[in-house]
C-alpha cells in the first residue's frame, strides 16, 4: 500500500521559475553581469540556490567569496519577491486535498533553502496537512543525495516500499533511486521526458490529476495480492 507521497517543490508543486529568474536577473543587473532569458533558468535551477547563482554568473566570477555575497543578496531579495508570480500548478491543490482526505501522508523534499521554503509553504498551502516539508540546510547534502528523503521516512515511520516520489528533474529521479523509492516523473515542470527517462523514471505523468490515479492503481494491485 502507498501510505506516503513525497513531492519535489519547484517544478512539481509550484511553478517558481519566473520569480527565480526575475530575482536572479535583478541581482545580475546590479553587478553589471549579463542577464538570462527565462528558458535558461529551467536548467539553472534544481540543485539549490548556490548552484543557481554559480550557473547564472560569468564563469570568471565563480569564486567562492563572490558566490557567497551574491547568494546573500539573492536570498534577501527573493524573500521579498518569492510570491510575485509563483503559483501552484493547476490541479495540484485538489490533489493534495484528496490525499489529505484519504489519510495518505504528504511530504516535500526540496533543494530550496529551508528558511525560504517555510514561508512559501505557509503562503501557498495554508490548508494542506504536510507530514514533513524539508529544504536544504547547512551541513545536510542536497539532492540527489537521499539524506532528506531518508529523514522524511524516519519522521513518518513509513517504509520505502510504501512510498512514491514525484519530481520533475533528473535530480529527483536519482534522489528517489538512491533512497530505494519508486519514482514518478512529472512533465508539467522544468525538464522534458528524455531527461526523466534517462534518469530512470519508473513512470511519467502529464497532469496532476494522474497522481491520485497512480496511487489508487498501486493500492488496488496490493489489495489483490
Amino acid at each position: 500500500m502507498i501510505n506516503l507521497v513525497i513531492f519535489d517543490l519547484d517544478g512539481t508543486l509550484l511553478n517558481t521559475l519566473q520569480d527565480l529568474a526575475d530575482c536572479t536577473n535583478y541581482i545580475l543587473r546590479k553587478r553589471n553581469y549579463p542577464e538570462h532569458p527565462l528558458d535558461s533558468f529551467r536548467y539553472f535551477v534544481g540543485d539549490g540556490i548556490r548552484k543557481l547563482i554559480e550557473r547564472a554568473i560569468p564563469e570568471n566570477e565563480r569564486f567562492s567569496e563572490n558566490i557567497d555575497k551574491i547568494m546573500a543578496d539573492f536570498l534577501s531579495y527573493y524573500h521579498l519577491h518569492h510570491a510575485d508570480k509563483t503559483a501552484p500548478y493547476e490541479g495540484i491543490i485538489p490533489v493534495l486535498n484528496e490525499l489529505n482526505r484519504k489519510n495518505i501522508l504528504i511530504a516535500v523534499a526540496s533543494n530550496k533553502a529551508h528558511e525560504l521554503m517555510v514561508p512559501i509553504m505557509e503562503h501557498y498551502f495554508p490548508k494542506i496537512r504536510f507530514a514533513a516539508a524539508i529544504g536544504n540546510r547547512k551541513g545536510v547534502p542536497t539532492k540527489p543525495d537521499p539524506a532528506i528523503v531518508t529523514e522524511i521516512l524516519q519522521l513518518t515511520k513509513i517504509s520505502d516500499t510504501e512510498t512514491l516520489y514525484f519530481g520533475d528533474t533528473s535530480v529527483d529521479m536519482k534522489t528517489a533511486a538512491a533512497a530505494g523509492i519508486r519514482k514518478i516523473g512529472v512533465l508539467w515542470g522544468f525538464r522534458d521526458s528524455d531527461e526523466l527517462i534517462s534518469a530512470g523514471a519508473d513512470q511519467l505523468i502529464n497532469k496532476p490529476e494522474e497522481i491520485t490515479k497512480i496511487i489508487d492503481l498501486y493500492n488496488s494491485k496490493n489489495e489483490k495480492k
